[in-house]
Order: C-alpha cells, then structure tokens, then sequence
C-alpha cells in the first residue's frame, strides 16, 4: 500500500480491505465466478453509511484491498476513478440498509444456486449441509434489476434470513463477520449441489425428520452467535489461496 493511501483512511478499513480481497480470491479458488458479474462487499468498520465493493471490470483474481471501491449508501463513489456495477450497488445497499447487524454480503451466481432459483421453495430438508441454515433460509422474487424498487424489496426479504435464494438469478448471505457470511454460503451452495444431484437420482429423497430438524436449529443459532463460527474453516481457505503466491494485501 502507498503511504498516500494509507493516509486516506484508518487502519481498520485497510484491514477490511484486505479481508474482502481475500474474499475474492476464495470465490475464485472455489470456481464461484461469473467472470465480472457478481460481486462481494463488507461494510466499512466504524462508518455505517459506507462500504467496500470490487471496481467493476476487475477479474476475482485481479482483486486488491487497493483496487476496491468505497461507496455510500446513497450510490456516490468515494474512490477516484471506481467503477462500479449499479446492479451491485442495488443489492449490497438494500441488505445493508435493512440489516444494521449485517457487516458482510456476498452474491453468486453458481450453477448449483442458479439452478436451485429456478424452483420455487427449491431446498428440502434432505441432507446435513441444508440443515446449518434451514432456519434462516429466505426466497427472493425475481424483480426489476437495478431498481429502487428492487433495493427496497430485497431489503424486506433479508428481514426474513441470512441465506437467500434469489428466485431465477442465484444466492446470497450476509453476516456480522466475513467469515460468518462465507460459512453460510458454503452451506448453502453445497445444500444447492446436493439438492440437485437428489433430483436427478429417479427416486424420492430421504427427509430428514422434524425433531432432528429442530435439534439442529438450535445447536446452529447457537453457533451463528459466536464470533467462531466459520473462523477456521475461513482461516483454512485463506491459507490455500496464499499458497497460490498472489498478494491481494496491495
């Protein structure tokens, strides 16, 4: 980092930064890409109002805590230069405006959770991934992209959970924590996998019974509470994208 940008903000935004290139180049590593086309933010620590988003046209793999862009929830760019996606804009804005509690969101459009949105109520209670977070499980309707309206209406859904399935367009989750959001997707796009692996297998799946259903709820709200939950599986994949030699701390 520049000693000229270091001067333009604190230190725990240039740590937020670091943390959401790493976000990135997990995304990347696991293939959950769609070239430019989805896009991961954290709020800015201490500054409620604005947040962290990739510049627009940048490759998961091209990601640095310099090159990402600073907006506001009003959609004013505070990085000379950035660019950004205003679709992304939309979404990352409505979530954060609606869960004061959320400090991370990502969106992907993975062919497990694309194809789970084009089923209504697309997830069943069939495997042990889905049931780390059934119960805070939400559906989004397909709305007018890059809207107010949109915004607003996407807001209202992420009242309802921290893992959405974004009808016909893919997944979302946010968190308190980064580590928190990534822990939900992971278990959410291997739910998607493993969903639709069921429903090519020609026989009714398994279901897993209410009682076991309710046990894991519980066990998992208690985990969600913790600053540990997904700290080390998220502290593992870091290690495995360092080891591919790219720094994205610049």
């Amino acid at each position: 980092m520049s000693a000229a940008l270091q001067t333009q903000m604190s230190e725990a935004e240039w740590l937020a930064r670091c943390e959401l290139a790493a976000v990135y180049h997990v995304n990347e590593h696991l293939g959950w890409t769609d070239t430019i086309n989805t896009h991961m933010s954290v709020r800015v620590p201490g500054e409620p109002n604005h947040f962290l988003i990739n510049n627009y046209g940048d490759m998961f793999d091209e990601v640095t805590a310099s090159s990402l862009v600073k907006m506001d929830m009003d959609g004013n760019v505070l990085t000379p230069g950035g660019r950004f996606n205003n679709a992304g804009f939309i979404i990352h804005s409505g979530v954060y405006k609606a869960r004061p509690d959320a400090n991370c969101v990502l969106h992907t459009h993975t062919r497990a959770g694309a194809g789970v949105s084009l089923l209504r109520n697309g997830l069943r209670p069939i495997s042990q991934d889905v049931l780390g977070v059934w119960d805070e499980i939400a559906y989004h309707e397909y709305g007018v992209p890059a809207t107010v309206e949109e915004c607003e209406e996407l807001g209202k859904t992420c009242q309802h959970g921290t893992c959405v399935v974004l009808l016909n367009h893919g997944l979302l989750t946010c968190g308190e924590t980064v580590h928190g959001a990534m822990m939900r997707m992971w278990s959410l796009e291997r739910a998607c996998e493993l969903e639709l692996i069921a429903r090519q297998m020609g026989e009714p799946p398994v279901v897993i019974s209410d009682y076991v259903i309710a046990k894991a709820g519980e066990r998992m709200k208690k985990r969600r509470t913790t600053d540990e939950y997904g700290l080390n599986e998220w502290r593992g994949l870091v290690r495995q994208v360092e080891r591919k030699g790219f720094d994205f701390r610049v």
